[in-house]
């Protein structure tokens, strides 16, 4: 803007030059936008700092929770401690009454139940053990027994034209089977003094030995058990030849010789094992033998000389049989007259194992003096639950 927009010899409001007005205007601007500028960054501030403050309280108030839940892990884990070292449950007692690790610190007959960890160790243990539970449907429950429904009859269908009259489907047939529950126990001892030394592992030592005592009782028992104190083996119910094979029995194929494998062709009485066994069961089916009979399967070649026996390429892969995983069951019958030696088939869908989750340990410090003794047990069954899903090799000539 000049003077010349005003006209010459015009007068000038309030007698200021209009460059100095602009000026003016210019810097009352400037010091207004700083004023917001600076308003606006107070209340930033403000804000970030009710932000922060509301986050501390956030955090301060979440403590308790994240509190509470060490003290139902660490207190409960010193407790435990305690009460295998000395026979102090006043811990155990106080963390019941208050309600905290109702899930795992529960006053019971008999004893207390173990802590998180230890009970994480055993199961871990059995699981990773070549026994029939690592392919086996293993279930938690937490009645006396578990019931499996088995639906043995097929869908009826039909092909139907757009008028013809339809026929009615046939009846279901379902099985139901029973899984009881039994109690399963191990008792092994410590010295007191070994107890009293604080550098002695104490429940890695009570999971190691607990674990080892109930491997080899539900090894034998899912094998061979009678069902009277102990859950039934598979190899329990009456076996028939596979040609006339019913539900309730185990169907079996002939090896072709009286107590051992054929001297010739020998690998032909697994490939009739295999092949008896349903198709829809075989995409996830298992050889199960002990170790002398594995020595005797592996030695087994083709008409070319190769060997139908492959091991694991890692260290955690089961060695395969014309394919098929290889579980070693030491309880298992040795190769001899009428023995079935060899199962084959789905222990997923054919065999269920069921158990309570709890771990209960009684400490007895009076009755091998001066040892102190654990009495841990726990409940577990096991059965059958599809007879169709399994088959055996009888080692005889027919």
């Amino acid at each position: 803007m000049t003077d010349k927009d005003f006209g010459a010899g015009a007068d000038m409001p309030d007698g200021m030059h209009p460059a100095a007005e602009l000026k003016s205007a210019a810097s009352d601007f400037l010091n207004a936008f700083r004023g917001f500028q600076a308003d606006v960054k107070t209340s930033l501030q403000q804000q970030e700092e009710r932000l922060t403050m509301l986050d501390r309280k956030t955090t301060t108030y979440g403590r308790p929770a994240l509190s509470a839940f060490a003290e139902v892990e660490v207190p409960h884990v010193k407790a435990f401690d305690a009460y295998l070292r000395s026979g102090d449950d006043d811990a155990l007692r106080g963390l019941v009454l208050e309600g905290k690790a109702m899930s795992t610190a529960v006053a019971a007959d008999g004893g207390y139940l173990v802590d998180p960890q230890t009970a994480d160790r055993i199961r871990s243990m059995l699981l990773s053990t070549a026994s029939l539970r690592s392919v086996a449907n293993v279930v938690n429950v937490d009645a006396v027994s578990f019931d499996v429904l088995i639906d043995r009859s097929e869908v009826g269908s039909g092909w139907a034209t757009e008028t013809g009259a339809q026929l009615e489907s046939a009846t279901p047939t379902i099985e139901r089977i029973s899984i009881r529950l039994h109690e399963l126990s191990a008792m092994p001892k410590a010295s007191q003094r070994l107890l009293d030394d604080s550098a002695f592992d104490v429940e890695g030592w009570l999971a190691g030995k607990i674990a080892t005592r109930f491997i080899r009782a539900e090894a034998a028992a899912f094998v061979n058990g009678d069902g009277v104190d102990k859950p039934k083996g598979f190899l329990l119910p009456a076996k028939v030849a596979n040609a006339s094979w019913t539900w309730g029995s185990l169907g079996y194929v002939p090896s072709g010789a009286a107590a051992d494998f054929p001297t010739t062709n020998a690998v032909d009485c697994i490939v009739n094992l295999i092949y008896a066994l349903g198709a829809d069961y075989r995409a996830n089916a298992t050889f199960v033998m002990n170790s002398k009979t594995a020595g005797a399967v592996r030695k087994m070649k083709d008409a070319d000389g190769r060997f139908m026996w492959s091991d694991g390429l890692a260290a955690a892969e089961p060695a395969r049989l014309m394919g098929y995983p290889v579980l070693i069951c030491e309880d298992m019958p040795d190769i001899a007259a009428n023995a079935h030696a060899i199962a084959f088939g789905d222990f997923n869908a054919g065999y269920t194992i069921a158990e309570r989750p709890d771990l209960r340990v009684l400490r007895d410090p009076f009755s091998a003096k001066p040892h102190v003794l654990f009495y841990a047990t726990k409940r577990v069954g096991g059965d059958i639950s599809d007879y169709a899903a399994i088959k055996l090799l009888k080692f005889a000539v027919s």
